[in-house]
């Protein structure tokens, strides 16, 4: 697959390519059975853009400009060390871990989140945050974890390296439920949680990240738990496609390239 879709990062002056991140919460003192993405680092093409944290939650166009928003996050992608988004909030949803860290989303996202869960709970369907943004710091010390108790290569099946995780971006959350007991495992994908997120997640702005039988091209095993904020107009294209975002921005050519 052509490695030519980019998304970029820009703190102050300074470009900071982004890439994909594990998806757990170990530091918070809770054991996940089963976590999210891990990448490998390679510099990202920079760019001179900064991100438009002061937009209207509802502004979709806006969003899809924001190259922060709707950036590439893979295993050839990576974010720097000391990239940590502005504009993170706390998280107004049930939760399931007690970490502040994991508990906080970027504003436009944790809004989108907010009013899926809402929505949610009308149809009798309780969704619970279980990780949202963790730091460069947290993912070391969790992707560390997982190497000393699976080995290098099993690990990167599940969890990314530091700085190569979605959840840096503050984008990223895992949802969990009652009925997999609060966990993250496949087995959500086909409750009725699960497949209510699968549905309809892209009407508030999120995909499900990392599809079933993708690995090949997402880097990680089925997660799906694992809810990408892209925008609602980018991940209703995207769901309805079919594709996961590599291949969708591949067969989109440059649209969203760095914009």
């Amino acid at each position: 697959m052509k490695n030519k879709l980019i998304g970029i990062l820009v703190v102050g002056t300074l470009a900071i390519g982004l890439t994909a991140c594990s998806d757990s919460s170990e530091k918070a003192g809770s054991s996940v059975e089963k976590q999210d993405d891990s990448e490998v680092n390679t510099p990202a093409e920079q760019i001179d853009k900064s991100a438009d944290s002061t937009k209207g939650d509802k502004d979709v166009e806006k969003e899809n400009q924001d190259p922060t928003i709707t950036a590439l996050v893979n295993k050839q992608n990576s974010v720097g060390e000391i990239y940590e988004p502005t504009d993170l909030v706390k998280l107004d949803v049930p939760t399931v871990l007690e970490n502040p860290e994991v508990n906080q989303l970027r504003k436009v996202a944790a809004d989108a989140l907010k009013a899926m869960f809402e929505d949610a709970k009308k149809s009798d369907i309780y969704l619970y945050a279980r990780s949202g943004y963790r730091s460069y710091q947290t993912q070391n010390q969790l992707f560390n974890s997982y190497v000393e108790n699976h080995g290098k290569e099993a690990a990167a099946r599940f969890s990314a390296e530091p700085g190569q995780s979605e959840h840096q971006t503050g984008l990223a959350m895992d949802v969990t439920s009652e009925s997999v007991n609060f966990q993250l495992d496949e087995s959500f994908g086909e409750t009725t949680e699960g497949v209510w997120l699968r549905e309809h997640g892209h009407e508030y702005g999120f995909i499900i990240r990392y599809p079933q039988d993708k690995e090949d091209i997402t880097g990680y095993i089925y997660e799906p738990w694992h809810i990408r904020y892209l925008g609602v107009e980018l991940a209703t294209k995207v769901y309805e496609s079919g594709l996961t975002y590599e291949e969708y921005l591949e067969q989109e050519g440059n649209e969203y390239e760095g914009v």
